[in-house]
C-alpha cells in the first residue's frame, strides 16, 4: 500500500498510465483530459492497420484492468476521479473505423464525454456492480461502444 503522502500520479509507472500520463491530475474535470490526452495517442493509432489498432485497444483494455485495479488499490478508493485509463480506451473504441478528420474527432470526443457522465443504462448499471479495475473500465468500453455508434451513423448518413 503507498503511503497517503505518496498517493500522487508520478510516483509509479502504474499510477503514470492510470492518470493519463498525468492528465487525471487536473484539479477539475480529469474525465475530461484525461479523454482530451487520448487524442494524440488516437492519433498516432489511426495510422496504423484497422487489425493492429484493434489489437492495440484490446491490449489497453486487459493493460487498463490491471492498471484502473492495481492503482485504485494503492489509493484506497475505488475508481478515484483521476484515474483516466479508462477514458483514453473508451475514447479509443468510440473511434474504431471512423475516417479522421477534424469534426469526427470533435464528435467522437462530445459523444464520449456525454455517454460517460450521463451513463444510460446498461453503463450506470455496471459501473455500480461491477468491482475493481474490470468495473472501472467497463463503463468506458460500453461508453464508447455507444458512442462510436452514434458516431458512425452520423458519418454516414449525414457527414
Amino acid at each position: 500500500m503507498i503511503e497517503p503522502s505518496a498517493r500522487r500520479w508520478h510516483n509509479h509507472w502504474t499510477h503514470f498510465l492510470a492518470f493519463g500520463l498525468g492528465s487525471g491530475a487536473a484539479p477539475k474535470a480529469p474525465g475530461t483530459f484525461g479523454t482530451l490526452a487520448a487524442i494524440p495517442l488516437f492519433l498516432l493509432l489511426s495510422l496504423l492497420p484497422l487489425w493492429l489498432y484493434l489489437v492495440v485497444v484490446v491490449a489497453s483494455f486487459v493493460l487498463g484492468c490491471y492498471l484502473c485495479d492495481r492503482v485504485s488499490r494503492d489509493m484506497g478508493v475505488h475508481d478515484h476521479g483521476g484515474i483516466v485509463w479508462d477514458e483514453f480506451v473508451g475514447f479509443w473504441i468510440t473511434m474504431i473505423a471512423v475516417p479522421v478528420s477534424l469534426w469526427t474527432v470533435v464528435l467522437g470526443f462530445i459523444l464520449f464525454r456525454i455517454f460517460d457522465i450521463i451513463k444510460p443504462w446498461p453503463i450506470g448499471w455496471l459501473d455500480r456492480r461491477v468491482e475493481g479495475g474490470l468495473g472501472i473500465m467497463i463503463d468506458d468500453v460500453i461508453a464508447g461502444i455507444f458512442a462510436g455508434v452514434i458516431l458512425h451513423v452520423l458519418v454516414w448518413v449525414v457527414l
